[in-house]
């Protein structure tokens, strides 16, 4: 029996960036994938919708400059995507197969709470993190099965896998669901010219995200004639059939009355689910519902030695939050103190604007009976906004009665860079008289952080 100091299910974000942090720390680490490296962050989820984002950025910023859309080659854009994707793919097996680490391609099973069978060989792990993502969550009255079981040519409802393989720009696309999926996807193609409804059960998009800041995203959305149905509820969909009835329908209640709308192509963007089935968590002993793996802070589960990051304990499902998870758990294994805040998550909506957060909303304050302040920043007061055309948009701080940074919010041209900054300051626990001090260049979109703290 092979034995190993660490090994990894997975190698999405979490698993190969500790794998190769591990290594970095001296332990012999086994990773293995079913699937394609680099996990469904990379293969079908952050890095592809990030190019269509960009694409249909472009497309909207080429029409406010010559006043009428460049004519749109789908084709172009999927193969730049797809372009994209193989070169970080090969960049992650570069990484993965540097001295340290061994990779296998297969699927991994519990043998026992420190064994692991992979390809019918069992490989023997003094520690264990498992990092097996998680898959698109389906609404009540759909089942995964009938999305695989609809015939190629003629696929009416797809997961945000499936749209990212479409050959066409759908004419009428109806998305289920407003939160960060079902709102990038909105976003890009409104830009690429289909008409895109969203239908959404809660009374505004984006939970995570400030609502005052949410709405407004909304309403810029709106302008590009994006129509959104919220505090709505999908009943069911109603396939094609035929010459005679060519679309798809969706039929949902909206405050108690039912409503329809007739659509091409239907996204289900309801949430992931964590993937704790087929890996044998039960034969291990390791304590998980349907919501994940249950772990510490530290990402240890029940059983001593193993750990879950990721998606799959569902804590905090982000790219970054995975591999941060991914460094603390190897912290704890070697016994290393580390500074990593995971309770400070910033995070981002590439939507066109963008969005992005950090820390505590105000309805979150309100909630909790939080004493704060609000400051605002606008980008039509900001001179690199007017000289790039983006005027839309605002940041807003949320600030305790000691000057501490509780929470950040902002919608407009690169708020994730703007967020990320607070984040940093939120890190070091800085307050609002030491940030009001540092110098910010101008002309650069940072001073409308620095106009919402004075």
């Amino acid at each position: 029996m092979e034995k190993t100091d660490l090994l990894i299910i997975g190698s999405g974000p979490g698993g190969y960036r500790t794998a190769s942090y591990a290594v970095q720390n001296g332990l012999q680490v086994t990773i293995v994938e079913k699937g394609q490296p680099g996990g469904t962050c990379l293969n079908a989820g952050c890095i592809p919708t990030k190019c269509l984002a960009h694409d249909a950025e472009m497309r909207l910023a080429a029409s406010t400059l010559y006043a009428t859309a460049p004519p749109l080659d789908f084709t172009k854009v999927m193969e730049r995507k797809e372009a994209v994707v193989g070169q970080l793919r090969e960049g992650v097996r570069a990484l993965l197969s540097q001295p340290g680490i061994t990779f296998l391609k297969g699927e991994a099973h519990f043998v026992s709470a420190h064994v692991i069978e992979v390809n019918g060989e069992q490989i023997e792990a003094t520690n264990i993190i498992i990092a097996t993502g998680s898959r698109s969550k389906m609404p009540p009255f759909l089942k995964e099965a009938e999305i695989q079981e609809q015939p190629a040519d003629a696929r009416h409802i797809v997961t945000s896998t499936g749209l990212l393989s479409i050959k066409e720009v759908p004419q009428r696309l109806t998305i289920i669901g407003a939160g960060v999926i079902g709102m990038e996807f909105a976003s890009a193609f409104a830009a690429f010219g289909s008409e895109v409804t969203v239908i959404e059960f809660m009374k505004e998009c984006l939970p995570p995200v400030d609502s005052d800041i949410a709405k407004r995203l909304r309403k810029t959305l709106e302008k590009r004639k994006v129509t959104f149905f919220m505090q709505s509820a999908v009943k069911q969909i109603v396939p094609p059939a035929g010459k005679e009835q060519p679309a798809a329908t969706v039929v949902f209640d909206r405050k108690g009355k039912e409503q329809t709308v007739e659509t091409d192509l239907v996204l289900i963007a309801t949430g992931r689910q964590p993937n704790v089935e087929q890996t044998g968590l039960e034969t291990a002993g390791i304590g998980f519902s349907p919501k994940g793996i249950a772990v510490d802070d530290n990402m240890e589960t029940n059983v001593k030695g193993v750990y879950a990051i990721g998606d799959v304990n569902a804590r905090q499902m982000l790219a970054h939050a995975a591999t941060f998870q991914g460094f603390r758990a190897v912290n704890h294994i070697l016994g290393k103190k580390d500074f990593i805040r995971l309770d400070i998550m910033p995070a981002a909506i590439f939507t066109y604007p963008e969005a992005a957060c950090v820390g505590k909303t105000e309805d979150q304050c309100k909630a909790q009976d939080i004493k704060y302040t609000t400051r605002k920043g606008f980008y039509r007061s900001n001179g690199k906004a007017l000289s790039m055309g983006e005027t839309e948009g605002m940041v807003k701080v949320l600030a305790g009665e000691g000057g501490e940074i509780l929470g950040g919010h902002a919608y407009g041209a690169h708020a994730a860079d703007l967020i990320q900054e607070l984040a940093a300051l939120m890190n070091r626990n800085a307050k609002l008289e030491e940030i009001r001090d540092i110098i910010h260049i101008h002309p650069t979109l940072s001073e409308i952080l620095q106009d919402a703290l004075i």
